[in-house]
């Protein structure tokens, strides 16, 4: 039976270092997840989004790759245009 994806990943976060960076990028990863799933609960698409938020749908497909680096009022831009509140938590 070959290999799944999962299976992969979970051998791979055995590695320290693997599971070190894979836990850096965590939070890039729930700006993807938040925004594509604010995006799917609205039924919007990354230019309508871009209509109401003012930035360009260049930027947010950037935003939801995870090349961009976005300042905190770019986030709380995204966040109110798709009707959430940005909440940012140190733990």
């Amino acid at each position: 039976m070959p290999k799944t994806v999962h299976d992969t990943w979970k051998e791979l976060m055995q590695d320290p270092e693997f599971r070190k960076e894979w836990e850096d990028l965590e939070p890039e990863f729930q700006i993807v997840r938040a925004m594509l799933e604010g995006r799917r609960e609205k039924g919007i698409t990354q230019k309508e989004l871009s209509g109401i938020t003012g930035i360009t749908q260049a930027d947010i497909s950037k935003l939801e790759n995870g090349t961009a680096n976005p300042s905190l009022r770019t986030l709380q831009r995204v966040a109110e245009g798709l009707g959430k509140k940005l909440v940012i938590l140190f733990q």
